[in-house]
């Protein structure tokens, strides 16, 4: 797939109020300072489309993109940032649990994972929520490129060892650096081939 346009299109806290019209949407998630708005800019191809920062947690908007004027990539607020307080963390818990379970035009959550990391109780504990709901999702592993090929490789197969624990079927899995590019190819094919699919709208009997 070719990305010839991304732009932004609105942020809000508020899911009654994202974009009705019914087109796909890719959302990206994961914990603080795990890569999410480098990786929305590598795979458009646009630098400063998603507002990148040194200060983990400064995403706390649902930010819609909408690309080649067709579907949208939608990047989620970070979650698990300690510095927050407790209100704020709720809010953000709030604004993430709400668009997850109501946006029927989220065709897939793609959840990022720092390669670099044994897995998280956060994380796990998000994926078994998605689980429960029923929600689809990929597992995206950023920052390939701060580990030789084979440290990554050893890396992420001990972390669906783990997965592979508890799941009976493991999600799809990426691995990606939005440093050299990594992975780029693979996860726009896989978004060009859901787009293919029909949208379930949740009004539907």
């Amino acid at each position: 797939m070719n990305i010839n346009s991304a732009k932004f299109t609105i942020s809000n806290t508020d899911v009654n109020k994202c974009p009705q019209e019914p087109r796909h949407e890719y959302a990206f998630i994961g914990r603080s300072n795990v890569g999410k708005s480098s990786l929305i800019n590598m795979l458009t191809s646009h630098k400063k489309l998603a507002m990148t920062s040194a200060t983990p947690g400064k995403t706390t908007l649902i930010n819609h993109f909408l690309i080649n004027d067709q579907w949208y990539i939608v990047d989620l607020p970070g979650y698990g940032y300690a510095q927050r307080g407790k209100q704020m963390q709720k809010q953000i818990r709030d604004i993430i649990e709400s668009y997850i379970l109501n946006r029927w035009q989220m065709t897939n959550l793609f959840l990022l994972i720092d390669c670099r990391l044994a897995p998280q109780k956060i994380d796990l504990e998000f994926m078994n929520w998605l689980g429960e709901n029923e929600i689809p999702f990929s597992i995206v592993f950023t920052k390939l490129d701060k580990l030789s090929a084979a440290a990554g490789k050893k890396q992420i197969e001990k972390y669906m060892a783990i997965l592979q624990e508890s799941w009976e079927e493991l999600p799809p899995v990426f691995r990606t650096s939005s440093a050299d590019g990594r992975g780029r190819a693979e996860l726009l094919d896989y978004i060009e081939e859901l787009n293919k699919l029909p949208l379930q709208c949740d009004n539907e009997e």
